[in-house]
């Protein structure tokens, strides 16, 4: 039976909707933080989110977040990231006390329906697959528990799979119990295939398997793995789905467990990104933190981070140090080294063959057109710059268009801003702006135009003239500078 007859239904099958729990209760104590576990980053975003980010790749009817420690915290971080909004179906439980995660999971059964299939994670297990997902709902087959499973060779501190005898060994037997390590004889813990903490059931059975929960154990708590007893004197079968990466089941519990599973991920998209064939200097000091998308024969030299959503076309060249977040870099650009690009919602976009920096900024709304020069200490906002227009020293060019093959001058700035509102100033082309300028918007320069060095610019300049204005020269013959009061 395929995945989709289960989740959409076929002609013939009946329709099971897919409803996700997140278990997200937990303090986290070994993270020794006052941050909720599941909000700690990872890859940019709280772990949680990459878990919901899942649920929503499922097309989950409902989503239910399990809360406890740091509630508050938790739905106002998810508000933040827009899931309130951006995804319907969205729900929070409140597990307290916290009595295992049995208990944790009979909190968010009154959300769910009966009709549907219970995918359970957890909210500090955040690179699960969703195609992983997908293979145990086909495995479920809509009518079985399933579960996700692993061989660890060091199993220590998890939940061993127990099956029944198969033709002399356990390996290939049924799955009869899941027993937990405090719980486990001798023989079970050697047992290396273990319970991720993820699961697929029937939301009907789940509900009774549940309310008959007890927490007889060295824990005292009620713990979701002891369904598996349950369903296996119901006659309803219990089948495991094992994979062999252990990044998609691992669970963060204090800052080394989070550095570490950060680096595993940062290599795999490093792996991904060269096998498409980009140039990474080293893949080991490469962070996305986001989504990077590469066209061939792109270079990126060390230490660069990429936030947010991020496109370079081909042959662009990306130098040491730089931070980009939210943008668009058009084909054979340069971005020098330590440069910092930060689109937010409005984006930056860099034109074919342009450079920039070393030492540059690129805010929201900035615009570049084709061969465009911005060097070093030059901050560009909410402008476009036209084909051939540079600044390369030492400027600001806010709320601004920039014509054809202007030159502005080394520590010029766009007085954009008046106290109260922003005004834009236009530079039509070929424009040349000598050094030191002040341009108080509004105001416009007209095209040919030039603006002497050290001007302030305050009314519009016509095309073709030059335009300076600068105070009357004062000499005083003789004139002796001020002298520091001796201290007693």
């Amino acid at each position: 039976m395929s995945v989709d007859s289960i989740i959409s239904g076929t002609p013939g099958s009946s329709r099971h909707p897919i409803d996700v729990v997140i278990m997200a209760a937990g303090k986290g104590t070994r993270m020794k933080s006052r941050l909720p576990k599941v909000l700690h980053a990872l890859a940019g975003k709280p772990l949680l989110m990459h878990v919901v980010d899942v649920a929503r790749v499922l097309h989950a009817r409902n989503t239910v977040v399990i809360t406890g420690h740091g509630a508050a915290q938790v739905k106002n971080a998810l508000a933040h990231y827009g899931t309130s909004t951006a995804m319907d179906g969205l729900h929070y439980v409140l597990q307290e006390p916290q009595l295992g995660t049995g208990h944790a999971v009979a909190q968010a059964m009154p959300v769910v329906p009966d009709d549907g299939l219970v995918v359970v994670l957890s909210g500090d297990v955040p690179l699960t697959r969703a195609d992983t997902l997908r293979a145990l709902l086909a495995a479920s087959g809509g009518d079985k528990l399933a579960l996700l499973t692993i061989d660890f060779e060091d199993p220590t501190g998890y939940g061993r799979i127990v099956r029944s005898q198969a033709n002399g060994s356990d390996k290939d037997g049924a799955v009869r119990a899941i027993v937990e390590q405090k719980d486990a004889t001798e023989a079970q813990r050697a047992i290396h295939e273990i319970y991720s903490g993820i699961m697929v059931a029937p939301a009907r059975y789940l509900k009774q398997w549940l309310a008959r929960l007890d927490n007889s154990n060295a824990q005292g708590e009620y713990y979701l793995t002891d369904i598996v007893k349950f369903a296996v004197a119901d006659g309803v079968p219990v089948v495991a789905h094992k994979i062999d990466d252990a990044i998609q089941v691992a669970g963060i519990n204090s800052p080394v467990q989070l550095a570490q599973l950060e680096r595993s991920y940062q290599r795999r998209v490093a792996s991904r990104l060269m096998e498409q064939g980009v140039r990474l200097a080293d893949p080991e000091r490469l962070d996305v933190r986001g989504s990077l998308v590469c066209e061939q024969d792109v270079s990126i030299d060390i230490n660069c981070i990429f936030e947010g959503h991020v496109e370079l076309a081909e042959g662009v060249r990306i130098g040491a140090h730089c931070v980009i977040a939210n943008a668009s870099i058009a084909p054979n650009a340069v971005i020098h080294p330590f440069t910092h690009i930060d689109g937010e919602k409005a984006g930056v976009y860099v034109g074919e063959g342009a450079l920039v920096g070393p030492f540059a900024r690129l805010r929201p709304g900035a615009v570049l057109g084709e061969q465009v020069h911005i060097g070093n200490f030059v901050e560009v906002k909410n402008s476009t710059l036209a084909t051939g227009a540079k600044a390369n020293h030492l400027a600001y060019l806010g709320d601004a268009y920039v014509g054809e093959r202007v030159n502005y001058g080394a520590g010029s700035i766009t007085a954009n801003y008046d106290g109260a509102n922003k005004h834009r100033t236009t530079i039509e082309a070929d424009v040349h702006v000598g050094s030191n300028c002040v341009l108080v918007a509004p105001v416009t320069l007209g095209a040919g135009s030039t603006i002497g060095a050290g001007s302030t610019i305050t009314k519009d300049v016509e095309p073709g003239v030059l335009g300076v204005v600068r105070g009357t020269l004062i000499s005083k013959a003789n004139w002796v500078r001020p002298k520091k009061a001796r201290s007693e």
